[in-house]
């Protein structure tokens, strides 16, 4: 909306004779839209950035300004505007973006990184923490490990980790026989339950060493129809 807003901007600047001082007098709708802009942002979280909020009833109206004054106001929208784009972008597309590299690099590097077959899910979250710190991330900064309570009726469930910046959390199932598929599969939406209230990415990693998962694909995909979960299945 922040993009088409300032095409907006940019649409009725160009859309007009280059000669016509008058061009900018629709600043104080763009003002209008740039604050609601920044209200629709800070409900989601706080801005950490220089953007103004505009105090309409101290803009004057159009017909109550010079042409000077006018572009100067509608100046000051267009780089407000041009900061929140900036802000969004590096807010919301880097943060996507580290998370699918953790996902991908974990889907890569843990089979290789398991030198023998593991019998309980613990070996594989040492592994797990191993590699995150090898990609240097810091435990209490980057990561941690069992903490991130998530209440849900009479109990609390933990996470095995959490990217404390990236609001992820990541599960390891480790599934011996095949008995265990469908129970696990059974954690793993109680999990979704639960842990997408508190966290935005949830982040499975499944590793079979019995071959229960005949299909990955088939696996995941019901799992992964719900926005925000991704599940790696690994084999031994």
């Amino acid at each position: 909306m922040t993009e088409a807003l300032l095409d907006a901007m940019e649409a009725a600047v160009r859309g007009t004779d280059p000669g016509d001082v008058w061009r900018f007098s629709s600043y104080k709708q763009f003002m209008r839209k740039a604050n609601e802009l920044v209200e629709m942002t800070e409900a989601l979280e706080h801005i950490e950035a220089p953007i103004d909020r505009y105090n309409l009833d101290a803009v004057p109206e159009s017909t109550s300004t010079i042409a000077m004054v006018q572009q100067e106001l509608f100046d000051s929208v267009r780089a407000n505007l041009s900061i929140l784009r900036a802000y969004l972008q590096n807010r919301v597309h880097p943060k996507a973006e580290r998370i699918s590299e953790i996902a991908d690099f974990l889907e890569v590097s843990l089979r290789r990184a398991v030198l023998q077959k593991p019998e309980r899910e613990k070996e594989v979250q040492d592994v797990v923490e191993l590699l995150l710190i090898g990609r240097g991330l810091e435990k209490g900064l980057h990561y941690d490990r069992e903490i991130g309570r998530v209440k849900v009726s009479a109990k609390e469930v933990i996470p095995d980790f959490v990217l404390l910046q990236l609001a992820t959390a990541i599960e390891i199932k480790l599934i011996k026989e095949t008995s265990v598929l469908g129970r696990t599969i059974d954690e793993i939406n109680a999990d979704i339950q639960a842990y997408g209230r508190k966290y935005d990415v949830l982040v499975f990693v499944v590793y079979d060493v019995g071959g229960a998962v005949r299909d990955g694909a088939e696996f995941r995909r019901d799992l992964e129809a719900t926005d925000g979960v991704r599940v790696l299945v690994l084999k031994h």
